[in-house]
C-alpha cells in the first residue's frame, strides 16, 4: 500500500458541523475501501490564494492515509461529484515525504536547541 496526502477546500457556504459531516463522509470512503488513516489535520477557515467560484475563503482539511492505488481514482471521482468541493489535490507520498511526516507527528522540529548545539549550528 502506497501513501498518500490529499487536501480539500470546502465551499465557506457551509456551518462547521456542515463541513466536519463532508470530511466524515470522504474519510468514511476511504476506511470502507481498506485505507489505513494516519493523520487528519482540520485547518479551518482560510483565504484562498485567488477567488474560486467568486468566493475568497474556504474549509481547508489534510488527510494522509495508506491505501491501494485503485482507491485514489474513487475518492476523486466523490470529490468531483460533491458540490462542497471547490478544490482538491491529492499526492502520493515518496520515502522523504514520508519520514518528513514522522517527524513532524513526533514533533522533532519543535523541539528548542540547547546552547551547545546552537553553537555548533
Amino acid at each position: 500500500m502506497q501513501q498518500y496526502e490529499t487536501v480539500i477546500i470546502l465551499t465557506p457556504l457551509l456551518s462547521v458541523e456542515t463541513a466536519k459531516e463532508a470530511v466524515a463522509k470522504f474519510t468514511k470512503i476511504l476506511t470502507d475501501n481498506g485505507a489505513e488513516i494516519i493523520q487528519e489535520d482540520n485547518w479551518g477557515l482560510r483565504k484562498l490564494a485567488y477567488p474560486i467560484e467568486k468566493k475568497t475563503t474556504g474549509y481547508y482539511h489534510l488527510t494522509e492515509f495508506k491505501a491501494p492505488g485503485e482507491l485514489i481514482n474513487k475518492l476523486e471521482v466523490e470529490y468531483r461529484r460533491d458540490e462542497r468541493v471547490m478544490r482538491f489535490l491529492t499526492i502520493s507520498l515518496d520515502k522523504h515525504a514520508t519520514a518528513y511526516n514522522d517527524k513532524k507527528r513526533s514533533g522533532a522540529f519543535n523541539q528548542k536547541k540547547t546552547k551547545t548545539e546552537e553553537v555548533a549550528a
